[in-house]
């Protein structure tokens, strides 16, 4: 493997291309083409699998949820800010 410097046809353009890779926006023979350089560039398949982590931590962050207990703590609190509102 290489670097993007060392193949000579790798710039900002390129990375972008890697997140519209990551989001599935590419046509058939933009994907081979971008698969075809994360083989042989180091560069840019460290950032394809740091952004892959990236999107695994907030997917994974995006579906957890919170406990019953919190939720119902959280409910009694509002409750009880309400009530402090409208009664000064």
């Amino acid at each position: 493997m290489g670097d993007c410097q060392s193949l000579g046809n790798c710039d900002d353009s390129r990375i972008a291309r890697l997140y519209e890779y990551l989001d599935g926006a590419l046509s058939v023979e933009d994907i081979n083409d971008v698969k075809n350089h994360l083989e042989h560039c180091d560069e840019c398949a460290q950032e394809y699998d740091l952004e892959c982590i990236i999107r695994s931590v907030v997917k994974r962050s995006c579906s957890e949820q919170a406990p019953d207990a919190l939720k119902s703590k959280i409910m009694t609190r509002i409750s009880e800010i309400r009530v402090e509102i409208r009664h000064g």
